[in-house]
C-alpha cells in the first residue's frame, strides 16, 4: 500500500487519546485506523488509502488538521483536542443512495450524538449539524469514479468538542465529553448509513423533519423562498410565490443570515 503521510505537515500518532490503533479498530469493529497528531486534511489521506486498495471502514482520524476543508473549498478549523476530525472510506454500488448519503450521515450522526449535547441535534440541509441556533459539526461526502461505477468514498466528519475561538457562532459537546466515548456509537451509524441503498425512506424523511432546522425559514440561497423540508432524494424544497421548487445543489443561506451580513 502506498504511504498515505508523504505531507510534509502530517505526523502520524500511535495513540488516540491514550488508546492505540489496533485497539481502536477493534472497539470500533472497523478493518483499520490511521492515526495523525497532525494531517493536512483526512479526506485526502482517505483517497490516497483508498486508491491504493483500502477495505471499507478504513478510518483516518487526526488530532488536528492544518488544512482542513468544507463544501465549496471553505476553510474547517479543526485544533487540537478539541473535536473530532474523520474521514471513513466506504465502497458503496447503489447511486441512487448517493444522492441522500450526505443527509442519511447526517441523521445518523445526530442520532450518535444526541447522547453528548444538551438537546437534539439539528440538521441543516445538505450537510451540517447544529445545537439550537449554533454550529455544532459538518459532513463532507467526496465520490471516486471509475467511469459510471462509483469506486469508494470518503466521508468526511467534523465534530466540536469545544468550540473554535476563531468562530463564534459555532458550540460543542457537553463538557468532559471524551472523544473514544463517542466514537463507537458514532462510527456504527456511519457505517450503517453507507450501507443503505435506494432514497431516504419515510421513516428518514419523518426524522429529517423533526430535526430540520430550516423548515418554515426564510432563505435567499440557494434561490429566495421558504424552505418546505425535502424530498426522498434529497433536493431541498423551497416555496416561491406561486411554486414549491426542488434545488439538487448549493448553500442554503437564510434571510436572516444575510441581514447580519
Amino acid at each position: 500500500m502506498a504511504s498515505a503521510d508523504s505531507s510534509p505537515s502530517s505526523q502520524r500518532a500511535a495513540q488516540y487519546d491514550g488508546v492505540p490503533a489496533d485497539a481502536l479498530a477493534s472497539a470500533l469493529n472497523v478493518p483499520q485506523v490511521i492515526l495523525y497528531e497532525s494531517v493536512g486534511s483526512t479526506l485526502d489521506v482517505a483517497h490516497e488509502l483508498a486508491a491504493a486498495g483500502a477495505p471499507s471502514g478504513t478510518l483516518v482520524l487526526a488530532d488536528t488538521q492544518t488544512a482542513g476543508r468544507g463544501r465549496s473549498g471553505h476553510r474547517w478549523s479543526s485544533p487540537a483536542g478539541s473535536g473530532i476530525w474523520l474521514t471513513l472510506i466506504e465502497r458503496p454500488t447503489d447511486r441512487t443512495a448517493l444522492d441522500v448519503l450526505s443527509l442519511r450521515i447526517g441523521i445518523g450522526a445526530a442520532h450518535a450524538l444526541d447522547a453528548f449535547a444538551p438537546e437534539p441535534i439539528r440538521l441543516k440541509w445538505p450537510n451540517d449539524l447544529y445545537v439550537d441556533q449554533h454550529k455544532l459539526g459538518g459532513v463532507l461526502v467526496e465520490t471516486r469514479w471509475r467511469s459510471e461505477t462509483p469506486e469508494w468514498v470518503a466521508i468526511g466528519l467534523g465534530v466540536n468538542l469545544t468550540p473554535p475561538e476563531d468562530q463564534s457562532r459555532a458550540t460543542g459537546l457537553d463538557a468532559g465529553t471524551r472523544r473514544t466515548d463517542v466514537l463507537p456509537e458514532l462510527i456504527r451509524e456511519l457505517r450503517e448509513a453507507a450501507a443503505a441503498t435506494g432514497g431516504l425512506t419515510d421513516d428518514e424523511l419523518e426524522e429529517y423533519g423533526a430535526r430540520d432546522l430550516a423548515r418554515g425559514k426564510m432563505c435567499v440561497e440557494p434561490v429566495r423562498g421558504v424552505v418546505r423540508g425535502v424530498t426522498r432524494h434529497g433536493e431541498l424544497l423551497v416555496e416561491l410565490a406561486d411554486a414549491v421548487v426542488k434545488v439538487r445543489a448549493g448553500s442554503l443561506v437564510f434571510a436572516s443570515q444575510q441581514a447580519e451580513q
